[in-house]
């Protein structure tokens, strides 16, 4: 049902969770741990897998905190659960609140989730290739920095994610990367297929975090295109699915 970083699991106090699609309630499509309430699944089950998450990260589920995911650089500070109401709108939170979990939604996107074991600061940030490449990661740096973080301190995870293997991409994809930075072009290998190239974006994700001074980096290396554990939007799209399930992958600070 989960998995862990080691890095992560070796700070005092933290609970974190990538979760795979194992041990929830959904089914079809959305089998079995669907946290996606943007998906089209029935919102009793998924408000039923989210419980079983929150309480696997130790937290009350008002407390299980996520966004209404956007692909933007956007951070919010979250210091009490949310309103009722539709959810914020941004791709990544920080906090210092203990008994609050930071959830990252993807469905094939990158889960990066942070914390500063000596400050007791932890983020969460929702890391697509527009997210990553707009700088969803330096924001989430700086919202940390700003309730105590330091850059030299904090500790990322990279979760389970479209792996180069698996994401083909245009050459328009390819140009806007490199009119971003010509060096990005390290980050593409020629696809089978004429026009396209494969996207390496775990390799991408952590260009950005070094480069913004991160250097404790623990990646899991897995890709959810290709394993069937984890839910994927392309591979859905691939077999002509009408949705898909979502995960919801998480970091608190114990009470």
């Amino acid at each position: 049902m989960t998995l862990t970083s080691s890095l992560l699991s070796a700070v005092p106090g933290l609970r974190h969770c990538f979760f795979t699609r194992e041990g929830g309630v959904s089914s079809g499509i959305y089998s079995a741990l669907n946290g996606g309430l943007g998906s089209n699944d029935d919102q009793a089950l998924v408000a039923e897998n989210r419980r079983r998450m929150a309480e696997h990260v130790g937290v009350a589920a008002d407390r299980f905190l996520s966004l209404h995911q956007i692909h933007s650089p956007d951070v919010l500070v979250a210091a009490t659960p949310w309103p009722s109401g539709p959810r914020p709108k941004g791709d990544a939170m920080v906090t210092k609140m203990p008994g609050i979990a930071l959830g990252v939604s993807t469905a094939d996107c990158g889960p990066v989730l942070f914390v500063d074991p000596n400050a007791r600061v932890i983020g969460g940030a929702h890391a697509g290739w527009k997210g990553a490449l707009t700088g969803v990661l330096e924001s989430t740096i700086a919202a940390m920095e700003k309730l105590g973080a330091t850059r030299s301190g904090i500790i990322a995870a990279i979760g389970p994610l479209i792996r180069q293997e698996s994401y083909e991409v245009g050459n328009e994809f390819v140009a806007r990367f490199i009119e971003a930075d010509a060096d990005n072009a390290v980050f593409f290998i020629p696809s089978v297929r004429e026009g396209h190239a494969m996207f390496d974006l775990a390799g991408f994700i952590r260009k950005r975090l070094e480069a913004a001074g991160i250097l404790m980096i623990d990646d899991l290396g897995l890709d959810t295109y290709a394993d069937e554990r984890f839910f994927s939007y392309r591979r859905s799209v691939h077999r002509k699915e009408p949705d898909y399930g979502r995960h919801v992958h998480a970091i608190a600070l114990e009470g």
